[in-house]
């Protein structure tokens, strides 16, 4: 392992102590904490041995990491699902006085080809320690591929509503429960949308549009997304309390566009009055994240996102938004006045590799221009605007460590809207660039290792100008 390994654990960026996380599993507010649970190996840095770690949050950015919450036996891996809080006790976990927790997440038998089927367990101290149901599977469909239920109570139906998908056939399968231990079918989604690898992790949410709801129905697909690897597609439609129905004429459209943005969430029971759901994704890429260079740990969580529906050029389009909580962390701050740049670079010192920034660029006449992360000479990441494509993107081919990786380097690109100006927010947490395009309009989310750290931030332009009309620099705690 690389001797600065542990200079690239985020700081802003949740991460285990030490060893190997993926997937979110079971995002659930309840009695002041956020709980962020995930898929953990408490055994190694490298996928295996997989049950569900647990942190908690009072805000979303700051997360104290709790004892193992559901572990794998001899027989069994704990893959991913979601949890509630059973306020009705509908499911008779709770006794007086108390409020119990359901995890509903699928079990995976370990031998080759065993069967997955959807278990739960509860909890009645905040979530601190589980039992699991002694009446498990509450939900089998006698299949080796049958996986990541996201349960949600609803509202209008007066029961619980399970999303689970069938990943070799693409479809989302819907179901319904009064207890959380008996489910009947409703309906079955898919095939649509991108069907190049298997689907998984599936979410289905409310989104507040004009003045009523629309839902959203995301979920992830192994192969054929558009950063050439892996990562998530949603659906803008309408959900009638039996089956989810696309808007007419709405296409599936990218979670994130880029490689490292993988099976997000949204939590269940957000606090009343919260703007908006709110989902988190696992920062990193099966096809390489057992080689990231990082020690005692591997994997990270992105930043907590808030979603909002927008309309644009092609129909409905779900905005990201990093929350407002995280400039909270803003230490430092620099202001970069109005210049033009032609053909060349204006260049700033950096210091260290945490960073909120905020550019607004006037379009102009470029080929190419944007910021340059990092050394021309040396490690550097781009993220720019491409004028002949009309796209932002981020090129890390000059990265640092993992380029050599067929499935890592390259320059993955979001399409833009045509406008006069380009606003850009980007995180970079000392592995990490994450880049809201146009105020979450696109984001494209990448790893990125550099062998030495950044030492300046460049403003570049290439076969002609642009205006920089705004820079704001701010470092974080």
């Amino acid at each position: 392992m690389h001797d600065t390994a542990p200079a690239f654990r985020p700081g802003y960026h949740f991460t285990p102590r030490r060893n190997w996380i993926n997937d979110p599993n079971g995002l659930l507010w309840f009695d002041g904490e956020y709980h962020l649970f995930y898929q953990y190996n408490p055994n190694g840095v490298v996928w295996g041995d997989i049950g569900w770690g647990h942190a908690v949050s009072t805000d979303l950015q700051h997360w104290e990491e709790l004892p193992v919450a559901l572990h794998a036996d001899e027989h069994t891996m704990i893959y991913s699902g979601s949890a509630v809080a059973d306020t009705r006790n509908t499911s008779g976990f709770a006794g007086p006085g108390e409020t119990a927790l359901v995890a509903i997440y699928t079990a995976c038998r370990r031998n080759p080809g065993g069967l997955q089927n959807q278990h739960i367990a509860y909890s009645t101290d905040r979530g601190r320690t589980w039992t699991k149901y002694a009446h498990n599977p509450v939900l089998d469909l006698g299949m080796a591929e049958f996986r990541d239920p996201k349960v949600q109570w609803y509202a209008p139906g007066g029961f619980w509503l399970m999303a689970v998908v069938l990943p070799e056939l693409h479809r989302v399968a819907f179901f319904a429960s009064d207890d959380l231990k008996s489910w009947r079918h409703l309906s079955d989604f898919g095939p649509a949308g991108a069907t190049g690898g298997i689907w998984e992790c599936p979410d289905l949410f409310p989104v507040e549009w004009q003045g009523g709801t629309a839902w959203v129905l995301k979920v992830d697909v192994f192969d054929g997304h558009v950063s050439g690897s892996m990562g998530g597609q949603y659906f803008v439609g309408d959900f009638d309390g039996e089956r989810f129905t696309p808007y007419p004429g709405q296409p599936a459209r990218w979670s994130d566009h880029g490689a490292d943005f993988y099976a997000a969430l949204s939590w269940n029971g957000l606090p009343e009055g919260s703007a908006g759901p709110v989902w988190i994704g696992w920062m990193n890429n099966h096809r390489y994240a057992k080689d990231t260079p990082t020690l005692p740990w591997r994997g990270a969580m992105s930043q907590p996102r808030r979603l909002a529906l927008r309309r644009d050029a092609r129909g409905l389009v779900l905005a990201q938004a990093p929350l407002a909580q995280l400039a909270d962390r803003r230490t430092a701050h620099e202001h970069v006045p109005r210049m033009r740049v032609e053909n060349g670079a204006h260049v700033r010192p950096l210091a260290g590799m945490q960073w909120d920034i905020e550019v607004t660029f006037a379009l102009r006449d470029a080929a190419e221009f944007g910021l340059r992360l990092g050394d021309a000479g040396g490690d550097h990441t781009l993220i720019g605007y491409d004028g002949e494509s009309h796209t932002v993107f981020v090129d890390r081919s000059h990265s640092g460590l993992m380029t050599g990786h067929p499935d890592f380097a390259g320059r993955r690109a979001a399409p833009v809207d045509a406008a006069p100006e380009l606003h850009l927010r980007i995180l970079v947490d000392n592995c990490s660039v994450e880049v809201f395009v146009n105020h979450g309009a696109a984001v494209i989310t990448e790893l990125v290792f550099p062998a030495t750290a950044p030492a300046s931030l460049a403003l570049y332009a290439i076969q002609g100008g642009f205006d920089l009309l705004s820079l704001d620099l701010w470092q974080l705690a």
